[in-house]
């Protein structure tokens, strides 16, 4: 990713590390879901709390040096965006605000220290609705193939939001947004919900992961 930035001839393909971090994201959050589930001791306050410690120390650590190096370096007009981006970035809403205010890669991108802060915003969107879902799914239908399927259903309505914008040729939307990026939460959660099929058929077991190994590889 850092390479991508750098020169996009080198690694054109840097924007996948945000999709698989979406992927891998979906897979950890669910695995933790399931496994406090299954011992009966999830809480969402524990949940949230979690989240919290995890992730705020170090990001406001990020937007304190960021000011400080923007006070030095940026003109006042560059420093009132700068601002900006730091208050939507302590919402987790500063993909709206990019989105908003000129995409990814626009011609002032540059002066824009926070950018990279869209990914966290649409991450802590994820954490706050998808342990709601999930959690009243298990509870209120404890049938696994339906709760795949309603997984399923989801990751292809999300994917289908994608399809058409870029059909439309609106891409910064689908970029940025938290609908369009939930396919990719989506196919993480998947992944770690197989395991609960609780497959006996060693072919179908190898199967599965020499399909996980290709696209490893992939």
């Amino acid at each position: 990713k850092i390479i991508f930035h750098i020169d996009k001839q080198i690694f054109p393909l840097g924007y996948l590390g945000v999709d698989l971090f979406f992927v891998i994201s979906g897979y950890l959050i669910t695995k933790n879901i399931i496994k406090s589930y299954q011992n009966n001791n999830f809480s969402f306050i524990k949940f949230y709390l979690k989240r919290v410690r995890r992730i705020l120390p170090a990001l406001l650590i990020v937007l304190l040096f960021t000011l400080i190096a923007a006070v030095v370096i940026l003109l006042v007009a560059d420093l009132k965006k700068l601002s900006e981006s730091i208050i939507t970035s302590l919402l987790f809403v500063s993909n709206f605000y990019f989105w908003i205010t000129g995409g990814y890669f626009s011609t002032n991108d540059q002066l824009k220290p926070l950018l990279h802060i869209w990914s966290l915003s649409v991450e802590e969107q994820f954490y706050l609705f998808f342990p709601i879902f999930f959690y009243f799914l298990l509870k209120l239908k404890k049938n696994l193939n339906f709760n795949l399927f309603i997984i399923f259903l989801v990751i292809s309505l999300s994917f289908i939001i994608n399809v058409f914008f870029i059909s439309k040729g609106h891409r910064d939307v689908i970029f940025f947004m938290f609908p369009a990026r939930v396919w990719q939460f989506g196919i993480g959660v998947l992944i770690a919900m197989l395991p609960l099929l609780k497959i006996k058929n060693t072919l179908l077991d190898f199967f599965y992961l020499l399909c996980a190994i290709l696209l490893i590889i992939f």
